[in-house]
């Protein structure tokens, strides 16, 4: 497949007023990738994609070594997929960033927790110059996840409380800073210095966006519980990462 995604969606036409930052959509139509990680999704794969492909112009599978047939799955679909380096999802969501080139990346999960159709709502605030990076809200959209158990409620409030703290130090009122649901400017993300290697690289994202002066919104959607397996995040071994990170970034830089 060529290096260069370039296949034009005729109803995605924007003009931005982002000479100022350098920060420009300069073909008159916008393109429009997704990205999907995966790692063993065999299951739910073939209906995420099904679901995400007349919604966008092109589709890219960036996948850790799946051992169930993952990669065969997306690309009997026709979708363009390459392996990631081992290092967890936020290395495959850094190395998609610096191999598109379209105008906007979706990030959606491959596990049937997001919704495709919520795909337009996430790219048109973008489309229409009032927003750079667009975060799917499920304080507002509702989770399956993040309820009916203690590691859920703890994830929950610890997502929170790191909410409430990049809020004051950047004087905003986001709702959600982590979900991994979301749309951004390709030349917003080329421009972050993101260095996480594994699911903080969310957080990281919207901090360093926010630091740059970058426009930050969210948008509902509702997280689904995931269709086939289970989760694959351990609280107790990222929370004191998302901690870390939010020092890091938020507070001592």
């Amino acid at each position: 497949m060529a290096r260069k995604l370039v296949k034009s969606a005729a109803n995605l036409v924007a003009e931005s007023r982002f000479a100022r930052r350098g920060v420009t959509l300069s073909e008159k139509h916008t393109t429009l990738t997704a990205v999907i990680c995966t790692k063993n999704e065999a299951g739910t794969l073939s209906e995420v994609i099904e679901a995400v492909k007349p919604r966008v112009d092109s589709i890219l599978v960036v996948d850790g070594h799946s051992s169930d047939g993952t990669r065969s799955i997306a690309e009997a679909l026709g979708v363009e997929v390459q392996l990631d380096n081992r290092r967890g999802k936020g290395a495959a969501i850094r190395q998609a960033i610096d191999y598109l080139d379209c105008n906007v990346i979706v990030f959606i999960d491959a596990d049937g927790s997001h919704d495709p159709a919520d795909i337009p709502k996430f790219v048109q605030p973008i489309l229409d110059d009032e927003a750079d990076l667009v975060i799917g809200c499920r304080i507002t959209g509702g989770s399956d996840e993040l309820a009916g158990d203690w590691g859920s409620f703890a994830r929950a409030t610890g997502s929170q409380i790191i909410n409430l703290i990049v809020n004051w130090r950047f004087r905003v009122r986001l709702t959600d800073i982590q979900n991994g649901y979301r749309a951004i400017r390709r030349t917003c993300a080329e421009d972050l210095p993101l260095i996480e290697n594994v699911t903080t690289i969310e957080q990281e994202m919207t901090i360093k966006a926010l630091k740059k002066e970058y426009r930050v919104i969210n948008v509902p959607s509702h997280e689904y519980r995931r269709k086939v397996g289970i989760s694959r995040i351990s609280v107790p071994r990222l929370a004191c990462r998302y901690v870390w990170e939010v020092i890091r970034d938020a507070i001592l830089s």
